[in-house]
């Protein structure tokens, strides 16, 4: 696909939304990339890096290294992606302790418009792709009632974490930060990233890269042999991660972050009315139904945007 300076910058855009969802536990990059029509694009680019795409590097073939792997593609979603998580990581971190009902109402109306949108791509509908859907809906779903692990902080459980981690990254309706959250290593892994603790995060996108390398080569060719049935679980990880999403909790379990402060562990869903986490017991239902319907609304205005480019 021939791209133009101001297509690339678009990229690095939808690269940064990547990011900064792949920050918030619950909510997946994948999603994003999904929204903005570059997911199967960056499936299959990743996936180009192979054993061939290697032989060219060592070859020192450069330049049909580069196109062998779509590398212009790759490096502007990527370095997206790492601007979003460096420069937003502290600050969505401050808006999840200070907000929480606002971020998540926001996610909320974001993942529902999403899956209705995915929802939409699907070509026909039988009962294997009810079946798909509802198997993605329960799967997802019980990965978020999951209770977390303690963390462990040997290079080799970060590089796992990594490996992990990045394959929910992937994923349209699973968080790989709450797969870390999962695995205990959220909060571990968010101290590196704001410490700039370079072994850590090396051992970490080693992990990744492993990781994202073979599960995209899996996740093409399912989406090449199985297209409708795929996207129908897709569809169904983003609906049965909208338990996670839900604005109004309650903590049941704390920790204590590096900064000696109380952060929540595990909580419960509860009603608006029944939020008992804020001064005076404030619900912030007004803005929380406000910004999820922002949230619902971005969608299709994305999709309407790029109909229109099309």
């Amino acid at each position: 696909m021939i791209r133009n300076t101001k297509n690339y910058l678009l990229l690095i855009l939808k690269g940064m939304g990547m990011g900064a969802a792949d920050v918030v536990p619950g909510v997946s990059g994948g999603t994003i990339a999904f929204i903005t029509g570059i997911y199967e694009e960056l499936i299959d680019s990743i996936k180009s890096v192979n054993l061939n795409a290697l032989k060219l590097l060592f070859s020192f073939k450069l330049t049909a290294f580069w196109k062998a792997i779509n590398g212009n593609f790759l490096i502007s979603v990527f370095l997206g992606i790492g601007i979003s998580i460096f420069s937003l990581a502290k600050g969505l971190e401050y808006l999840l302790h200070h907000y929480p009902i606002l971020v998540w109402a926001f996610f909320f109306g974001l993942i529902i418009a999403s899956a209705i949108y995915i929802a939409r791509t699907i070509k026909k509908w039988d009962t294997g792709t009810v079946i798909a859907g509802i198997a993605g809906i329960v799967v997802a779903y019980f990965i978020t009632v999951i209770s977390p692990a303690e963390a462990n902080t040997t290079w080799l459980f970060i590089f796992i974490s990594g490996s992990i981690a990045i394959c929910a990254m992937i994923l349209p309706g699973i968080s790989g930060s709450f797969i870390l959250v999962l695995l205990g290593m959220y909060k571990f892994i968010l101290s590196a990233v704001g410490d700039l603790n370079i072994p850590v995060l090396l051992v970490f996108i080693a992990g990744a890269a492993i990781g994202i390398i073979a599960f995209s080569n899996l996740l093409s060719w399912l989406l090449k042999k199985f297209h409708n049935l795929t996207i129908t679980v897709l569809s169904g990880f983003m609906v049965g991660s909208l338990n996670k999403i839900w604005p109004w909790k309650q903590v049941t379990e704390t920790f204590i972050d590096r900064h000696g402060e109380i952060r929540p562990l595990a909580e419960k869903n509860i009603l608006p009315g029944t939020y008992e986490n804020l001064t005076g017991n404030e619900s912030w239902l007004f803005g929380a139904v406000l910004l999820a319907i922002v949230g619902f609304a971005l969608i299709f205005v994305i999709e309407g945007l790029t109909k229109q480019k099309k």
